[in-house]
């Protein structure tokens, strides 16, 4: 090797080194803005009250772990609203998934008429804002009597034109031979979807569920309009409590919303590996 070409490969590696040093500071750079927020949440939230209104300390002078006991007993329903949500989130998810799973099959594998127009006009509600249905379906809940019930925390929601659109690119990326050598074998639909399809489609179906489960733990608008009684509510409306005419205990508060926040962490962190290979999978096929 000459002296010119060892000098260019030594070039080449600088450059390359450089390229990743600046690539690793931006996502660097780009991690620690995302997660300030966070970290200032659960700082402020081991603060004391004076403390936690100052904004001349970022860390606390007094680590006060205690804030989350008080946070938990202080408002005398906030365990119901912990266990409530948790119990909304899991029905909704169930819910989505199995009527996502047997629409996108529909739309992806069955041969009906209207069914591209129907799927067109599925799609054409993901453009319609939620405000605009907010007063047609709490009317429709208050005659069928379900203020104040966990039907009408879930059942509405218990439907996804976005879940169905997100299984149905799914399942059409599966190959049709493996449809065709089903129907030789005298596989039937519903056969074909439990046996072949949802297994193979557990990153789809497993990143929806997320997806539902974040929208449903973090429902404030529609709970606080179809709840009036304190044990019904889930724990975004029963927030609320820790402001008060006196003023806003925001150490507890951000307290209760740590709390609030580690369930879905925890969710992500043992569900990541299928979420992001079910984002990465997923095809736009027609």
């Amino acid at each position: 090797m000459t002296t010119l070409t060892r000098t260019l490969t030594n070039v080449d590696r600088l450059k390359t080194l450089f390229n990743h040093s600046v690539i690793y500071a931006l996502l660097l750079l780009g991690a620690l803005w995302a997660l300030f927020p966070f970290a200032w949440m659960v700082l402020t939230s081991l603060k004391g009250y004076t403390e936690a209104y100052a904004v001349e300390n970022f860390l606390p002078t007094r680590w006060l772990f205690s804030n989350y006991i008080d946070a938990w007993n202080t408002v005398g329903h906030f365990p119901r609203y912990f266990a409530n949500t948790l119990f909304i989130a899991i029905c909704t998810v169930a819910g989505v998934l199995i009527t996502s799973t047997l629409a996108a099959y529909a739309f992806a594998r069955m041969e009906f008429p209207g069914r591209d127009v129907l799927f067109i006009v599925l799609l054409a509600t993901m453009m319609v804002p939620f405000e605009v249905t907010l007063v047609p379906n709490f009317i429709l809940v208050r005659n069928l009597r379900w203020v104040d019930n966990y039907a009408a925390l879930i059942i509405p929601w218990s439907a996804s034109a976005f879940s169905i659109f997100l299984l149905r690119q799914f399942f059409k990326s599966i190959p049709q031979e493996l449809f065709d050598a089903a129907v030789i074998d005298g596989c039937s639909h519903l056969r074909f979807l439990l046996a072949i399809v949802v297994p193979l489609s557990r990153p789809a179906l497993i990143t929806s569920g997320l997806f539902t489960f974040l929208a449903s733990w973090n429902s404030l608008m529609w709970a606080l309009l179809v709840t009036n009684k304190p044990e019904m509510r889930p724990i975004q409306v029963g927030m609320a409590a820790f402001i008060g005419e006196a003023g806003t205990q925001i150490q507890l508060l951000l307290a209760a919303v740590t709390i609030s926040v580690v369930p879905v962490i925890i969710l992500y962190l043992i569900l990541q590996r299928w979420f992001i290979e079910g984002i990465a999978t997923i095809g736009i096929r027609g």
